[in-house]
């Protein structure tokens, strides 16, 4: 996702340069009052996701997270990365997220396996992730503006010229994590299989054994 956003931006060009002289912080438009309201739900739902104790819940506000990423990029003239994220990752992360949990028996209702123990580590960890990513972008891009009212900086040809050129070993290790969550997926559930099985195997040999007595 961070990917795509940093994608976007640099395949903007020269157009978005010239905003800078019309308005600032100070002088918002709609397009950028509509972007932190959307920013705003969408940081809400991320907040859910990792905080509530229903996995199936907290996969569908992943849905929400996603989306409203989805409608941030279509503020901010990326079509093509906006539908690519509603298409890859709403319709194929989420949908493997959810068959993985039903491969795994995963419970239906509130789980006390899905609350740590190192939950103030993993808060600890994530804010400086978040506070590190937030320096990296706004110092690259500290002068960039995007026109919004100019023509579309976020075509197909130029995200893909981008993509593929520059991007290419992200894009293929993405691809390799989402492969090895699969197959975790599937060793999962073959390994929760054995497991059940082997109880009744043995009830089973139990009672053939006293039928023989």
């Amino acid at each position: 996702m961070t990917l795509a956003a940093t994608t976007g931006l640099l395949t903007a060009g020269p157009a978005t340069k010239a905003a800078a002289e019309t308005h600032g912080f100070l002088s918002p438009t709609g397009v950028e009052i509509a972007f932190v309201l959307v920013g705003l739900v969408t940081f809400g739902a991320a907040i859910v996701t990792v905080t509530t104790r229903q996995l199936v819940h907290a996969a569908l506000w992943l849905v929400v997270t996603l989306g409203g990423l989805a409608v941030e990029y279509l503020l901010l003239t990326a079509e093509f990365i906006a539908w690519v994220q509603v298409l890859i990752y709403v319709g194929s992360v989420v949908v493997l997220l959810l068959f993985g949990l039903m491969l795994t028996k995963a419970p239906i209702g509130r789980s006390p396996d899905a609350d740590s123990g190192n939950r103030w580590a993993a808060l600890t960890v994530a804010v400086a992730a978040a506070a590190a990513l937030v320096w990296v972008v706004v110092d690259a891009f500290r002068t960039t503006w995007i026109d919004l009212d100019g023509p579309a900086a976020g075509s197909t040809e130029a995200t893909g010229a981008s993509l593929f050129q520059n991007w290419v070993l992200p894009f293929e290790a993405l691809s390799v994590l989402l492969l090895a969550a699969l197959v975790g997926a599937i060793v999962l559930s073959r390994k929760a299989k054995a497991e059940s099985a082997a109880p009744d195997a043995r009830g089973a040999t139990g009672r053939d054994t006293e039928g023989a007595r």
